[in-house]
């Protein structure tokens, strides 16, 4: 095991750091609502640290499928633990009161988890994040014999060597155990939770407490649409999509190995699976098209979800046979959100609608003569999400992948 200050988890990426380079992005993810009158509460609480921890495990507090990566290294999160130590403030938590003794996550995942994970004594190793992740995604929780796995995670030892010639903190190199009195102190420090709720009108409650969370970004609370998506609609659908996530096939198609920070990789899958779904009944804007379905997803069966697993398997067994480079911008080498979403509703709607796997199959020469069809050309260059454009897109793609599928 690493020593102290040569831990592998010190020196990673801050959360902050712009990781969605990789893909081409068409603005769709702004959401255009309008507000009706709400009637809205919005309630502090403060939590002691125990009973935050015994919420997280008991489940009250709903972190969703811990959909997104932990992401912070051990010296950030050293950092957190030191501040509740000496009584620093901490950004506060925001929460969705989903039902009674029921709140979804919405912002400060990374700190709760933080916090969790040093009183359970261990901090994940950053080479296994995405295998813990998967395993969270098909258990639905983190089993006590991952925790325990010194494979998975290490000791979670505080690192705070202070300022080069400065005085180091008295908490370097503690743990949880090893804190004494101070154990009790952090124990009964609080943090300030901001519990949301809406109380009128009852219709139509989740796309008004995703605008509130969206303005909350705005005002620097850093969260991306999906993020927010996929608390506020978390089920086991979006559980389904952050497993098809992590598909080695996809990870390649896309250029990335680890999932993006800010979920950008899981919203193309709900696109796609949206489009391909409903695409018939689009509208504009896209945000809330997928608002839309992850709202109706939730109703989606384990049969359904098996199915559509299987399906993205079919296609991606397709995509094995071509060259990934024709999802690419020629001039900027990024992924084409455009491109895949075509091809995907093009080859996978006639057997989503005959609940068969017999995906069409793809070629090069048919992907290059899509990729440099005018018409589809120009339903690519601005405002992707349009209507016009994203029917135009999928027609395109009909007619030149248009192969009679085998069998």
């Amino acid at each position: 095991m690493p020593a102290l200050g040569e831990d592998e988890d010190i020196a990673v990426a801050e959360e902050g750091e712009d990781q969605s380079a990789w893909f081409t992005d068409d603005g769709s993810e702004d959401i255009d609502a309008s507000f009706k009158d709400y009637d809205i509460t919005a309630s502090p609480n403060d939590f002691n640290i125990r009973t935050i921890v015994d919420f997280i495990e008991a489940g009250p507090f709903q972190i969703p499928g811990f959909q997104r990566n932990y992401v912070w290294d051990r010296k950030r999160a050293s950092k957190l633990i030191e501040s509740v130590l000496i009584g620093l403030p901490v950004p506060q938590i925001f929460l969705y009161e989903e039902d009674r003794n029921k709140f979804l996550v919405i912002d400060g995942q990374q700190r709760l988890m933080s916090i969790y994970y040093f009183v359970k004594g261990r901090f994940p190793r950053r080479a296994q994040r995405p295998a813990i992740r998967r395993i969270v995604a098909e258990k639905g929780l983190l089993p006590k014999e991952i925790l325990a796995d010194d494979a998975y995670f290490q000791k979670f030892n505080l690192y705070l060597p202070g300022a080069a010639g400065g005085q180091r903190s008295r908490f370097h190199g503690k743990n949880f155990e090893t804190l004494g009195e101070d154990q009790t102190t952090f124990n009964l420090r609080t943090i300030r939770n901001v519990i949301i709720k809406q109380n009128s009108p009852k219709e139509d409650r989740d796309t008004s407490i995703f605008e509130i969370f969206n303005r909350l970004n705005t005002g620097g609370v850093n969260l991306r649409p999906q993020e927010i998506r996929g608390s506020l609609y978390h089920s086991r659908f979006m559980e389904r999509l952050n497993k098809l996530n992590i598909e080695p096939v996809w990870r390649a198609l896309i250029g990335q190995p680890e999932p993006d920070l800010h979920a950008k990789d899981t919203e193309i899958l709900l696109r796609v699976v949206a489009l391909t779904m409903d695409g018939e009944h689009y509208a504009e804007p896209i945000g809330q098209f997928l608002n839309t379905f992850a709202k109706k997803a939730r109703a989606l069966d384990d049969t359904q979800l098996s199915f559509l697993e299987s399906l993205f398997s079919a296609f991606l067994a397709q995509v094995k046979n071509v060259s990934m480079d024709v999802f690419r911008v020629e001039r900027t080498g990024r992924f084409s959100i455009a491109m895949f979403e075509a091809v995907f509703r093009a080859a996978c709607t006639d057997a989503l609608k005959n609940r068969s796997l017999d995906v069409w199959p793809l070629t090069n020469a048919a992907l290059a003569s899509l990729k440099s069809d005018k018409k589809f050309i120009e339903a690519t260059k601005e405002g992707i999400g349009r209507a016009t454009h994203v029917t135009e897109r999928y027609e395109r793609a009909r007619e030149l992948l248009a192969i009679k599928p085998a069998g």
